[in-house]
């Protein structure tokens, strides 16, 4: 027995004598210095939150490089996430002096040494959100510790400017636009070029980010700006394609916002509104519409990237040429519409309330307003074929959730899919569908008990949270988390989300021919791959919708 206890206390000498830690690190703006954790036996980490990737920046400007420091930074706090409104939008928080980002170091016995690295870009519809995610009892959502342990990849989280300040655009040259996805390049720069002094290998880098944050994904490998910066990306429920994704009429919002911080609309509007408080104008940028189904609410986040000539060159479903040699995972959760539907058809939570039909043709309606009256007839024949003469309650509104989640994020997921496919020369493409049901469904709950999963259920088990907190949860949402984090690390790690930790099923790849996705849940196994995702309702989005003649708008 007390040869036990010596030999564990020389094992723990030995640790602590040996404890792997990168100590300080020379970035090229100057010296920093993290915190360091103890994981188990021989498994430490280095956590670095807070370095800066870039200069404060100048209004309505590109972000420029760090002038750098003198003496050694501590980098043990997260900082303010970029100016926002909060989320009664009734005020703002943050600050402009916001583009910080945030490194996990997983070692083992010794210091390690080109690892993969998974760089994360947040979401929040372009007007919100921050680096270290919302924050409860001190867990943070975007707190990488989890993917950067259990993967073994090295794991950073970049803030970028949102709202006005982020993308704002006069639709000319005096505010082109595009602030937030300059800052997010800036910061995969910085990545690139410093990553290998914390263990990081340059040459394998992954981009991944949900909804605002899965669509900068792909605009990120659609942009020539980024040629061999990294190698991988993940979007999750958010493409450039999607209809929320580029304002079309930047001019028109600019001139909206104007108006309301008391700025002219002519050639000295771009000026004025660079003087002008950085709060009013953040908060001049807010939703301030009630949403309905006549006006639904993702018609008006119009504060979203432009096409504008230099980051975004044209249209982006013309630039997928650009992402051919970077390997693809793109997917979203089977529900992704219900918290949008929700607000603009209410009743669809409602154990008592009907959701009367009408309201299925108004949703509908403000979808393909464009096409007008033919467009309206062949959606709701292509959403009803299936209903029979008298559908139940349950029925109509599932339909609603359908009809949102394929017109806000599955249609133009499938779209981008199949074009990265298209231009691929060496780069794979993957497809998913997540479809862990949400924890808020069932009998005396919120939701409905027919609910799958929502917008922004698939965050909590990427990072792992069933981990962090087992007490949250059950055992199966920590399969379902071990899942996606072997898939998307193995993917990090090799281009094939297959290869390395152990996964339920093999995930084949996305063709433009084959279709074929992943569903992803607690109880998958090997027959969970699936094919042609929604083929009726994607052929009606993408060839029926767009083949029949414009209306002229009044």
């Amino acid at each position: 027995m007390a040869m036990l206890g010596i030999l564990v206390a020389v094992a723990v000498f030995l640790e602590t004598v040996s404890a792997a830690s990168l100590g300080v690190v020379y970035t090229d703006g100057g010296m920093v210095q993290g915190e360091k954790i103890r994981l188990g036996l021989f498994r430490h980490m280095d956590i670095f939150r807070g370095i800066p990737y870039a200069d404060m920046p100048g209004r309505f400007e590109k972000p420029k490089r760090h002038p750098g420091w003198d003496g050694v930074l501590k980098a043990t706090e997260f900082r303010k996430r970029c100016l926002q409104v909060n989320m009664l939008m009734s005020d703002t928080r943050g600050s402009e002096d916001c583009l910080y980002l945030n490194v996990w170091v997983p070692h083992g016995s010794s210091v390690s040494t080109d690892l993969a690295v998974m760089v994360w870009i947040y979401g929040g519809g372009f007007l919100a959100g921050g680096s270290m995610g919302a924050n409860f009892l001190d867990n943070y959502l975007y707190d990488g510790q989890e993917i950067a342990d259990r993967g073994n990849v090295i794991v950073v989280t970049l803030g970028y400017r949102v709202g006005t300040l982020g993308f704002l655009s006069t639709g000319d040259s005096g505010i082109p636009g595009n602030y937030g996805l300059w800052d997010q390049q800036a910061a995969i720069a910085w990545v690139h070029r410093n990553i290998r002094s914390f263990g990081g290998d340059p040459d394998n880098i992954t981009l991944f980010g949900e909804s605002a944050g899965g669509a900068s994904v792909s605009f990120q490998i659609l942009t020539p700006h980024n040629k061999g910066l990294f190698k991988r990306a993940i979007s999750q429920s958010g493409v450039a394609l999607a209809p929320w994704a580029i304002n079309k009429n930047p001019r028109r919002f600019a001139e909206e916002i104007a108006l309301k911080v008391n700025c002219p609309t002519d050639d000295s509007m771009a000026a004025c509104l660079r003087m002008t408080d950085p709060a009013v104008l953040t908060l001049a940028g807010s939703l301030s519409v009630k949403s309905s189904a006549d006006n639904p609410v993702v018609n008006n986040l119009l504060l979203s990237p432009v096409v504008d000539g230099d980051f975004l060159p044209d249209e982006p479903h013309n630039l997928f040429h650009n992402a051919a040699e970077v390997d693809y995972i793109a997917g979203i959760n089977d529900m992704d519409g219900h918290l949008f539907t929700g607000l603009d058809v209410p009743s669809i939570n409602s154990h008592l309330v009907d959701t009367p039909i009408e309201d299925v043709k108004r949703l509908l309606a403000s979808y393909t307003k464009e096409k007008g009256k033919a467009a309206l007839e062949e959606a709701y024949a292509t959403y009803t074929y299936s209903w029979g003469s008298n559908p139940n309650k349950e029925t109509i509104k599932r339909t609603v959730v359908e009809i949102g989640t394929d017109y806000i994020f599955l249609v133009p997921t499938q779209a981008a899919l199949y074009l990265h496919a298209a231009n691929a020369t060496t780069g794979r493409t993957y497809s998913y569908l997540f479809s862990q049901p949400n924890r808020m469904g069932g009998i005396g709950r919120p939701y409905p008990s027919w609910m799958g999963a929502d917008h922004a259920d698939d965050l909590q088990y990427v990072f792992g949270k069933p981990f962090t907190t087992p007490l949250g949860y059950w055992p199966w949402h920590r399969d379902v988390s071990g899942y996606m984090i072997n898939y998307w690390t193995n993917f990090a790690k090799t281009g094939d989300p297959n290869k390395g930790e152990k996964v339920p099923a093999t995930w084949p790849t996305f063709t433009s021919t084959g279709h074929k996705y992943l569903e992803i849940n607690s109880n998958m196994d090997k027959s969970y791959v699936r094919q042609k995702m929604r083929t009726r309702h994607v052929h009606f989005w993408t060839s029926i919708l767009p083949n029949l003649p414009e209306t002229i708008s009044e």
